[in-house]
């Protein structure tokens, strides 16, 4: 599949995104957007955001932003892991909580965090624009009262009498990010909003360090890709001989090539996830390059 140049990049662009909401006024902006209020003194954990070094140190998509040290936020662009997007609230929500909770201190210390996913995809399958989560009590129905709420968005809502134009204008700018689409908005938030994001498109300095991070992707991809072929060989035998025909050894190889690769792939970027996480991640770049390496990170990470 061929990738798009930087400067042809739609906000749904997990990179560009991660690379816009680095700077602190967009990221107030989106959220006053998404929220439907006023958010002040917006500061963004840049150590936290888009981690870039040459050496891959770590490549993180995710956005933490922080008003006036009283709420925490973490801001994610999704476009794939559906099912798994329940969970992954769960866990962001607990990582939050525990990096700003120090030794110590009482759990009141908490302060209230939103995790927020922008998915273009319908999450949920009820066509909103928006879903809003809480703790509740199911017996009498009132809030727990832990002040963590998750808000997953979709770019393909249809509820649009139900939410802000503003928000539905916003979603719609996620998608196509284009000259053409911010004119047919004139919104003046969106028209801001888009100044910065076509400034941001001419830095020579964003578009090497998503060129670069593209290359590594690719070899990530390649790699995912060759123990995928080599899993689904295996599988593909077994269910061949099990059939003990010729045809079906020839089906039993094919699904089972499909089943490895996918397999393949989920197995490589959930060692990727950990290392991120932990002391091995300068070690991710010679993955692609070094396959006993590969095989130790495997074994040592048990997958």
């Amino acid at each position: 599949m061929a990738r798009k140049k930087f400067e042809e990049l739609s906000l749904n662009n997990a990179f560009l995104f991660a690379a816009a909401m680095q700077d602190a006024e967009t990221c107030q902006m989106v959220l006053e957007i998404i929220l439907g209020r006023s958010v002040s003194n917006v500061a963004v954990h840049v150590e936290h955001t888009l981690l870039y070094s040459s050496d891959f140190r770590a490549v993180r998509l995710d956005v933490y932003a922080s008003e006036n040290m009283e709420v925490a936020y973490n801001l994610e662009m999704e476009n794939w892991d559906k099912e798994q997007l329940p969970k992954r609230s769960r866990f962001h929500q607990a990582e939050m909580d525990v990096a700003a909770l120090k030794p110590g201190e009482d759990f009141s210390d908490l302060k209230p965090s939103y995790v927020i996913f922008i998915c273009t995809f319908d999450p949920f399958g009820y066509g909103l624009y928006r879903y809003t989560f809480e703790n509740r009590c199911l017996e009498r129905d009132f809030g727990l009262g832990d002040e963590c709420c998750r808000i997953f968005l979709s770019t393909k809502g249809t509820n649009g009498d139900e939410v802000p134009k503003l928000l539905v204008d916003f979603l719609r700018y996620v998608e196509d990010s284009s000259d053409a689409c911010a004119a047919e908005i004139s919104e003046q938030r969106i028209e801001k909003l888009h100044e910065k994001i076509r400034v941001l498109k001419k830095s020579r300095t964003w578009e090497a360090k998503y060129m670069t991070v593209e290359e590594y992707m690719k070899r990530a991809e390649k790699q995912a890709m060759q123990d995928g072929m080599e899993e689904g060989m295996k599988q593909g035998m077994k269910q061949g001989m099990k059939q003990g025909m010729k045809q079906g050894m020839k089906q039993g190889m094919e699904q089972g090539m499909l089943e490895g690769q996918e397999k393949g792939q989920q197995r490589l970027l959930k060692l990727i996830e950990l290392m991120s996480a932990g002391e091995d991640a300068f070690l991710i770049p010679n993955l692609a390059k070094e396959e006993t390496l590969l095989k130790q990170m495997y074994e040592k990470y048990h997958l």
